[in-house]
């Protein structure tokens, strides 16, 4: 999660989701207490939780200069995992195969059987179909998605790979990089060219971390 001056964001919202993780896999439940926490500027909190206890480990958060164009995305043909998709877990290999596909692109997205999208290889996303904001289902809950749609009207459901063609706008969501918009969209025939809308928000857990 991200942190601020070291103050963890959106603690009480990854403490649930970690709690629920934990409880499918079996785990013990995971610490509520922080540890004191460097005062980085932007900073980058991991919490791991093993049959041995809950780990943490802080690093200076510095993604480097806020894409002010947007960012690109290419749709991978990796897929998530069936079982643990919606799970924060160590099962990272279909995320690393999916961004290291994607490159240069900033982000690749991941699917499910069926040519559902699903996930981000490091964020959540967001689109805009129909004038209506969608979430695909079947993914991480991302809670720095979930901070920005507060108060928004959307909808979850699956999204089949086919409607992409159809987006007018679309965002990705995560700790390290807040919300960015997407300028492109790339994939086995896709070539979607968007218009750019940054949030209106000084919300630290939303913004580019800069400065």
């Amino acid at each position: 999660m991200r942190t601020r001056h070291g103050g963890a964001l959106l603690w009480p919202q990854h403490l649930a989701r970690l709690r629920g993780t934990c409880a499918f896999l079996g785990l013990p439940a995971p610490d509520p207490d922080l540890p004191p926490l460097a005062p980085f500027p932007w900073g980058l909190l991991r919490v791991t939780v093993t049959p041995e206890g809950t780990f943490w480990s802080h690093t200076p958060l510095t993604p480097g200069p806020r894409p002010l164009e947007g960012v690109a995305v290419r749709l991978t043909d990796l897929q998530v995992h069936p079982q643990l998709a919606g799970h924060k877990t160590g099962n990272y290999l279909p995320y690393r195969l999916a961004a290291g596909q994607a490159a240069p692109a900033f982000e690749g997205w991941l699917t499910a059987p069926g040519d559902q999208l699903v996930d981000g290889s490091r964020t959540s996303p967001v689109l805009e179909l129909g004038g209506e904001l969608v979430l695909p289902a079947g993914g991480l809950p991302g809670l720095t998605r979930a901070a920005w749609l507060e108060g928004q009207a959307f909808t979850e459901r699956p999204v089949h790979t086919r409607e992409l063609v159809g987006l007018t706008r679309a965002w990705v969501c995560g700790s390290g990089v807040g919300v960015v918009p997407v300028r492109r969209l790339e994939g086995p025939g896709l070539a979607v060219d968007l218009p750019v809308v940054w949030p209106e928000t000084d919300h630290p857990a939303l913004v580019w971390p800069e400065g």
